[in-house]
C-alpha cells in the first residue's frame, strides 16, 4: 500500500499514470488491430486494464484523490454504454474499499487518540478493518457496557495528503476560470476546499452525527447511528448491520430500489429543515438498509451548515424552472447570483429553458422514473462543448451557499439513476423546499 504522507511529487506522478497508462494501451490496441486482432476483444481488455489502473492509483492514494473517485462513483450511472461494465465496477468499488493500512498503525493513532490503556474500552476489538475508504478505515469492536460500535480511525497523514490535494486543486483555479468565465471559480474552490478540510476533523463530524441522530431517533424510515466516543482522529458509534446500497443497486427488487431512491431523497432534501444540517456525501457507500425497510445513514464529516433551512431563492428558482416562467427565472438567478452583473445580457430566457429542460424533468410529474439514459442525454448535452447548454454554462455561477445543495441534488440523482428507480420527486421537494409548492 501507497504511503498517504508520501511527498506531492509522487502523489502527482502517480495521478499522471493514469493518462499515460491508458495512452499507452491505446496504442498497443492500435497494433493489435493492426495485426489482425478482434477489435471488440481489443477494446474490451483496453477498458478492463484502464479501469483497475483507475481503481488502484485513487485507491491507494486515499485523501483528495480518492475522495475525486468516490464523487465521480455517484454519476457512474451517467458513463455512457459503450464504456461498459469495467468503469462502473472499479467507480463503485471506490464507494467503500480502499487498500487498509497496517494493523501496528492502527493501534498506534488508537494510542495517541484514545490512550494506551484503550483497549479497556473494549471488550472485543478486531484488528482486520471492516471498510476502508478516502481518509479513514473502520473497525468492529465490543465496547465496555456490551454496545456493538464501529471505529473509524483517520489514516496517519491524511490530513497533509488531503491538503496538498486541495491546494493543486485551487492552483488549478485559473485555469477553471478561463473554462466558465461566468463563475466566481476562487468563491466556488474556496467553498469547495472548506468542506473538504471538514471532514478531516473528527469531533466536528461526531458532533454533526450527534445532531442527526438526536433529530432522527425514533423516526420510522431513518436511523442514524449513535456516537459513542470521539476524538479528533477516531469516532466510535454504535454498529449497524443492513443491506449495502450497492446489493440493492445490482440486485434489488423494483419496489426495494423504488424506496430506497424516494427515503434516500427524503432525508438529504429534508434535513436541512430538521437539522439545519446538510448531509454533503450522498454516495451508495454510505448507506444501508435494514431488514426493517428503515435506511440507515453514515459518514457526517462533510455537512453543510444551513441554520435557516436551504437558500431562501431555491424554491423560488425551482418552482419557476418547473412551471416555465423563463423570464421571471432569469431574474430569480440574477438576484440570487447565479447570473453575475456582466453577464447578464448574455444569458436569455430561451437560453436556460434549453439549459435547465433535462434537469426540471422530475419535477414535471407525480412520479419520475429515473434511468442510465436519461442521465447519459442530461449529462452528454451539459459537456459537449460545441452545444448550446454548455455555452450556456459558461455563463452561469455558483453561488457558494449553493455549492452542496448541488453536490447533494446530483447525488441523490446520480444514484436514483443507478438503481432504475421510479419516486416521487415532486412531492418530496414540495414538501421540503419552501415556496416550491407556491
Amino acid at each position: 500500500m501507497a504511503d498517504i504522507t508520501e511527498g506531492r511529487g509522487r502523489r502527482n506522478a502517480k495521478l499522471a499514470t493514469l493518462p499515460l497508462g491508458m495512452a499507452g494501451r491505446a496504442a498497443a490496441g492500435f497494433g493489435k488491430r493492426l495485426a489482425g486482432g478482434d477489435k471488440d476483444e481489443i477494446n474490451q481488455e483496453f477498458m478492463e486494464k484502464a479501469a483497475e489502473q483507475l481503481f488502484t492509483v485513487l485507491g491507494e492514494l486515499k485523501g483528495g484523490a480518492m475522495k475525486v473517485g468516490q464523487a465521480l462513483s455517484v454519476m457512474e450511472a451517467a458513463v455512457p454504454d459503450e464504456y461498459g461494465e469495467p468503469f462502473r465496477e472499479a467507480l463503485t468499488k471506490l464507494q467503500a474499499e480502499a487498500p487498509p493500512m497496517p494493523i501496528k498503525k492502527v493501534h498506534q493513532v488508537l494510542d495517541s487518540q484514545l490512550g494506551t490503556g484503550w483497549r479497556k474500552r473494549f471488550t472485543e476489538f478486531s484488528d482486520t478493518p471492516a471498510a476502508s475508504a478516502s481518509i479513514g478505515q473502520v473497525h468492529r469492536g465490543t465496547w465496555s457496557d456490551g454496545r456493538e460500535v464501529a471505529v473509524k480511525i483517520q489514516y496517519p497523514g491524511a490530513d497533509h495528503a488531503l491538503r496538498a490535494d486541495l491546494k493543486t486543486l485551487s492552483r488549478m483555479s485559473s485555469l477553471m476560470q478561463r473554462m466558465t468565465p461566468g463563475t466566481d471559480v476562487r468563491a466556488l474552490v474556496d467553498e469547495l476546499i472548506a468542506r473538504t478540510e471538514d471532514e478531516l476533523d473528527y469531533v466536528g463530524e461526531a458532533n454533526n452525527q450527534r445532531a442527526f441522530a438526536a433529530e432522527f431517533d425514533g423516526d420510522p424510515d431513518f436511523v442514524i447511528p449513535k456516537i459513542v466516543a470521539s476524538a479528533p482522529k477516531v469516532v466510535v458509534s454504535e454498529w449497524v448491520t443492513g443491506t449495502p446500497l450497492a446489493q440493492i443497486i445490482s440486485s434489488g427488487t423494483k419496489e426495494q430500489r423504488d424506496d430506497v431512491a424516494a427515503k434516500l431523497a427524503e432525508f438529504e432534501i429534508s434535513s436541512p429543515a430538521r437539522v439545519g444540517l446538510l448531509h454533503g456525501d450522498p454516495h451508495p457507500g454510505n448507506f444501508q438498509i435494514l431488514d426493517d425497510g428503515r435506511l440507515a445513514v453514515f459518514d457526517f464529516g462533510a455537512v453543510g451548515h444551513y441554520p435557516n433551512g436551504l437558500p431562501a431563492e431555491t424554491g423560488k428558482i425551482l418552482r419557476l424552472a418547473r412551471d416555465q416562467e423563463f423570464d421571471g427565472l432569469v431574474q430569480a438567478m440574477i438576484d440570487a447570483k447565479f447570473i453575475l452583473g456582466s453577464n447578464r445580457d448574455k444569458v436569455t430566457p430561451q437560453d436556460i429553458e434549453r439549459y435547465l429542460k433535462a434537469y426540471v424533468d422530475p419535477l414535471m410529474a407525480d412520479s419520475f422514473h429515473f434511468t442510465r439514459k436519461w442521465l447519459q442525454r442530461a449529462v452528454g448535452k451539459a459537456t459537449d462543448l460545441r452545444g448550446d447548454v454548455y455555452k450556456t454554462s459558461r455563463h452561469l455561477n455558483v453561488p457558494p451557499e449553493y455549492v452542496m445543495v448541488f453536490r447533494v441534488l446530483g447525488g441523490c440523482v446520480g444514484i436514483a439513476a443507478q438503481l432504475d428507480a421510479e419516486a416521487p420527486y415532486r412531492r418530496i421537494m414540495e414538501k421540503w423546499v419552501p415556496g416550491l409548492s407556491a
